[in-house]
């Protein structure tokens, strides 16, 4: 049974499920596994921080959960897909691509995002993880903006976001290549990355990649106001 993501879940809906087990993966509320802690459940928290990571995770859960045969063809589909998309993008012009899994503080996605952003055809701008600053990516200037806040789904706010931090003369803005991308799809390490693949693919090469569900792109006309 799947709740809610680890980010905006409440402490009394996984209570009043009775889980067996509560599986959950950082970033996730300390208020919350505490509160879960108390009621008995058994707990499982991951932190990964690659895609190899994300395997492992998978296998191990598989494990646990008595399912150790279905781990490897999942892992593998995962990798094969990945490995087609960096085969499609391989020659291409790479842009150089900032992503931010948060906005206040802005913090880079994590390491795995940066990998996938690597087989989409781009280069990851920043340090994957870590707190940074709005000056400081104006300073790298990057050809593509992708914004996946954690828990914000598709609603992150892009026109605001580059008025307000003045990022209107970056690149990514005056060209129109600011997008953003469903929370799940790239925050969750989970076989779901793969639909943050086809939208990263799509946002750094749309020419070669249709716009699939889960990706949204700025306006033209608000930027310009």
């Amino acid at each position: 049974m799947i709740v809610a993501d680890s980010w905006t879940v409440s402490t009394g809906q996984i209570i009043a499920a009775h889980p067996d087990l509560v599986i959950a993966a950082v970033p996730y509320q300390e208020q919350a596994v505490t509160e879960i802690l108390k009621s008995g459940a058994r707990f499982l928290g991951l932190a990964p921080k690659t895609l190899a990571d994300i395997y492992t995770d998978i296998a191990a859960i598989a494990g646990i959960m008595g399912a150790s045969d279905r781990a490897e063809p999942l892992i593998e589909a995962m990798q094969r897909e990945i490995e087609e998309v960096r085969q499609q993008t391989d020659g291409s012009q790479r842009p150089r691509v900032f992503c931010e899994e948060w906005g206040r503080p802005l913090i880079c996605s994590q390491p795995w995002v940066a990998e996938l952003v690597q087989a989409a055809g781009g280069d990851f701008v920043g340090t994957p993880g870590k707190q940074t600053s709005a000056d400081a990516v104006l300073l790298e200037n990057p050809d593509v903006v992708v914004a996946a806040w954690c828990g914000a789904g598709n609603r992150v706010p892009l026109e605001k976001i580059i008025r307000d931090r003045g990022w209107q003369e970056m690149r990514a803005a005056k060209e129109s290549r600011v997008y953003c991308v469903r929370d799940e799809f790239l925050n969750t390490p989970a076989p779901t990355l793969i639909q943050g693949l086809r939208a990263l693919a799509a946002a750094i090469h749309p020419e070669d990649f249709p716009q699939p569900p889960g990706l949204r792109c700025i306006s033209e006309k608000l930027i310009s106001q």
